[in-house]
């Protein structure tokens, strides 16, 4: 071969020993960056109630166990968890409280990762419900469907014209915050099961036509959620199949969610802290981390 053939054939014959080479150190490069995790949400997400309290932040009653610390843990993940019970979709956006930044300061341009759950606040929808169907229960010694025959489709209702636009609001002002961001919005966990379970009325006094009512109130919601969640380019995180038989009727260690009633949790009608590592888990599932 001449002799400036050959220069060039060991020119390329370098370059390309060298692009194998970075292609082969890029990847695992990659895989261990260490993800910056913004965590948002309401008190499914702070998970209220399950100890140990984050005592910096005793006002949002936000748990060091709640899901976004599982999620960061098992993935090495640098999070800032500004998750807060009682939290809307306003809040994304405005102060819920004297001294707590609306929860999208918390998402900025380098944030890899964003979890949350939002709108079962929105119109008190899950207090608003859980407090009516209860009060209605107990009144009517649990037979009947009391709750449903007062309120109709109201909380419904409330959801299509209010819920729903602002959840498209919230997620799109967390968007424009991290372009890049992976946005995770998980649906809420079953609280009641499909049907009434007679020996469950002493932990949650739901008349057993309400039960019923109630599960179809949250899936409604649910959808909701996930709705704006695809609009909005997020990926939704669906709870319906994996907490099925995990609701607040079941047994200690079997239920994701206390009941109304002689639950484990300071904060009734929330997770508990198996709930919130299932939630976790099934998250790292869906966006394969971990």
């Amino acid at each position: 071969m001449p002799l400036p053939a050959l220069r060039r054939a060991i020119a390329a014959t370098s370059a390309l020993a060298g692009a194998l080479v970075l292609g082969v150190t890029a990847v695992p490069a990659h895989a261990t960056a260490t993800l910056n995790y913004a965590a948002l949400g309401d008190s499914y997400s702070a998970a209220s109630g399950v100890l140990p309290v984050d005592a910096g932040h005793l006002v949002c009653l936000r748990s060091t166990a709640n899901y976004p610390h599982v999620i960061a843990a098992r993935t090495g993940a640098r999070l800032t968890d500004v998750t807060c019970g009682a939290a809307q979709t306003k809040d994304f956006t405005q102060s819920q409280y004297p001294g707590v930044a609306p929860q999208a300061d918390a998402v900025t341009a380098d944030t890899d990762l964003v979890t949350l759950t939002i709108g079962g606040n929105d119109n008190n929808t899950f207090i608003g419900a859980m407090l009516a169907c209860g009060t209605a229960g107990i009144l009517s010694g649990g037979q009947g469907s009391p709750c449903k025959d007062t309120y109709g489709s109201s909380f419904d209702d409330a959801i299509d014209a209010n819920t729903y636009p602002a959840l498209k609001s919230a997620l799109r002002s967390v968007r424009a915050k991290a372009p890049g961001a992976r946005i995770a919005v998980l649906g809420y966990p079953w609280i009641t099961p499909a049907k009434a379970d007679p020996s469950c009325f002493a932990q949650l006094p739901v008349a057993s036509g309400d039960v019923p009512y109630l599960h179809a109130l949250q899936a409604h919601l649910n959808t909701v959620v996930q709705r704006a969640a695809e609009e909005t380019g997020a990926t939704y995180v669906d709870f319906a199949q994996v907490s099925e038989g995990h609701d607040a009727c079941q047994a200690v260690g079997t239920r994701w969610i206390e009941p109304l009633l002689f639950g484990q949790n300071i904060v009734p009608v929330h997770p508990n802290a198996l709930g919130e590592q299932r939630m976790a888990e099934r998250t790292m599932s869906v966006l394969g981390l971990g």
